[in-house]
């Protein structure tokens, strides 16, 4: 880490590190701001961003729309954020792991898996308590969820860090591009993190939840409090501020995955010289993508849905066409799942399936007589196509 990179006032945080780093300097970094940032230059894009999120609260009010808070965007959110990272798994991995009960899932795939259980499991909590949520024994919660199966971590998950850790360089601290805050200083430089996201201070009525979102962002990357799954758990906080919040949770993490250079770029422009803008721009792109590839997602898969009815005669209220709804969730699903989720006996739910493998609408992957697995692979497609792209449809 050069000085030069820094500005002033984060040179001003600098403090040695303990041996044997004594020749090194980390960042405490300074509080986050709680007066208003000048965003005019990221105006429209901001303005953009409150304009998306308006836009899925608006329909999240009027018709209650499942897709807005469907598992599958928890769980794609899972994989692209673990893929950021280098943990490399599937949707189709994570979903079949979900379903399958016989079988070792690999160990990316617990991974992927336990970072949406985390959301799964928080979530509520976070619309339910709201910023009150957040404070460090939070922040460890989730951390101990995302590294719990993560077999090469070489702390406790969930205690912060008692060592020195730096961002660039690999394993010579010498060619680093930032050095957080030695361990000693970072319990009391997370809790300032909590307390920001909190809102217990003037930002509530200074700053908006976009600019809350990449602020608090950043300075919890800044303090770096583990030696590894960071990025993870920082990504996992952006959707619990807007539950918190009271907002239909946004999962940023594709986009992010899509566009990391300029993620990386803006961190540091956060980091080394307080750059608020940049960042906060950053988020307000990544929340205005994320809204347009939701809606997008969403008006394919209903076009699927319609396209699935014609290729057969469904009796009204049938098992198999009550199925179709369900598919775009649960691309990926056994029998016994859709048992339980239509509340039908087994026998009820295997003619279901079958039915539906007839009219080409899921395939039966396993070959077994029992345990079978099926899965929609024109679902699949959509909902896992790459960030940006547009859905792609075929014929009845």
């Amino acid at each position: 880490m050069h000085r030069h990179d820094l500005c002033h006032a984060v040179r001003e945080q600098l403090v040695r590190l303990p041996y044997p780093y004594a020749n090194h300097y980390g960042v405490v970094p300074p509080p986050p701001p709680e007066h208003a940032i000048d965003v005019s230059l990221v105006a429209a894009r901001y303005e953009a961003a409150t304009a998306a999120m308006a836009k899925v609260e608006a329909l999240a009010a009027e018709i209650h729309d499942p897709y807005l808070i469907s598992r599958v965007l928890v769980r794609r959110e899972a994989v692209a954020s673990s893929s950021i990272e280098g943990t490399n798994s599937t949707l189709d991995e994570l979903l079949s792991a979900e379903e399958t009960e016989d079988g070792t899932p690999t160990a990316e795939a617990k991974q992927v898996r336990d970072y949406a259980l985390a959301l799964d499991t928080l979530m509520p909590e976070a619309q339910r308590r709201g910023p009150g949520i957040f404070d460090s024994e939070l922040v460890c919660q989730l951390h101990q969820h995302v590294m719990r199966d993560a077999k090469d971590y070489p702390d406790t998950p969930g205690e912060l860090r008692q060592r020195v850790v730096w961002i660039g360089g690999g394993k010579d601290i010498a060619y680093s591009t930032y050095n957080p805050p030695p361990p000693a200083e970072v319990p009391a430089c997370l809790a300032q993190t909590m307390e920001y996201m909190r809102a217990d201070g003037m930002q509530v009525m200074t700053q908006g939840l976009v600019t809350r979102m990449a602020v608090a962002h950043a300075h919890f990357e800044a303090v770096h409090p583990y030696r590894d799954g960071n990025g993870r758990v920082g990504r996992l906080l952006l959707p619990l501020m807007m539950a918190a919040d009271d907002r239909v949770p946004l999962y940023l993490s594709p986009y992010i995955e899509a566009h990391k250079s300029a993620y990386y770029d803006a961190l540091k422009a956060a980091q080394q010289r307080l750059e608020w803008p940049i960042i906060v721009g950053y988020i307000a792109d990544a929340i205005t993508g994320t809204v347009n590839e939701l809606m997008s997602t969403r008006a394919a898969l209903r076009t699927l849905q319609e396209i699935w009815r014609q290729r057969r005669s469904y009796r009204t209220g049938s098992a198999a066409l009550r199925a179709l709804a369900l598919l775009p969730h649960y691309p990926v699903m056994t029998t016994r799942r859709l048992s339980e989720l239509l509340d039908v006996s087994f026998k009820g739910a295997s003619q279901a399936m079958e039915q539906l493998a007839a009219a080409n609408v899921v395939t039966e992957r396993t070959g077994y007589a029992r345990n079978r697995v099926f899965v929609a692979k024109e679902a699949l497609a959509i909902i896992n196509r790459p960030f940006g792209a547009e859905p792609v449809l075929l014929e009845a």
